[in-house]
């Protein structure tokens, strides 16, 4: 683990799970919002929120389903303006024993496999990860125009310096 703090860690405790779901909704606060942002290198961080749920799985595993909103602002990688965003997500972690990730290994749709380390469960990190995972990579403002010059051949270019040689075949 870091020695680093998490920005919204929410530990939920093994001992608090039993045989029925357990279900809990978790807001990010405004402190925990800025230092989100600057994690993830957003403009800002107006909202984040999810419904948590842990259900213990046969086999001594844990699966964490969650729902999460948030409405953020990210550079455009055009005119460093910002740009809003919006998004609505849902995701799945396996939680277990180090031995119990072979046996999550089943599919390509099985949920990801998190080593289960300690007596609890960070539902706040994971909620954080899986946010970073669904931003937008390239953010771009709707009236964001790339103009390109165009390449002259016969002027500077990558390939200008080929011009000095003599064509093959036209001897």
């Amino acid at each position: 683990m870091s020695e680093t703090a998490l920005e919204f860690a929410r530990s939920v405790s093994l001992a608090r799970l039993g045989s029925e779901p357990f279900r809990q909704r978790i807001e990010a606060e405004e402190a925990e919002r800025v230092a989100l942002a600057r994690r993830f290198d957003l403009v800002s961080l107006a909202r984040l929120v999810a419904d948590i749920e842990l259900v213990h799985e046969p086999g001594g595993t844990i699966l964490l389903s969650a729902v999460f909103e948030a409405e953020f602002e990210q550079e455009c990688i055009v005119t460093l303006d910002p740009v809003a965003g919006i998004l609505s997500e849902c995701f799945q972690l396996r939680y277990g024993p180090l031995e119990a990730e072979i046996a999550a290994l089943a599919g390509d749709d099985d949920p990801a496999f998190e080593p289960l380390y300690g007596d609890s469960i960070d539902i706040g990190e994971a909620v954080a990860q899986e946010f970073s995972l669904a931003l937008p990579p390239f953010p771009r403002a709707p009236d964001a125009v790339v103009e390109a010059a165009p390449l002259d051949a016969t002027e500077d270019g990558p390939f200008a310096v080929l011009a000095q040689f003599p064509r093959s075949g036209s001897q």
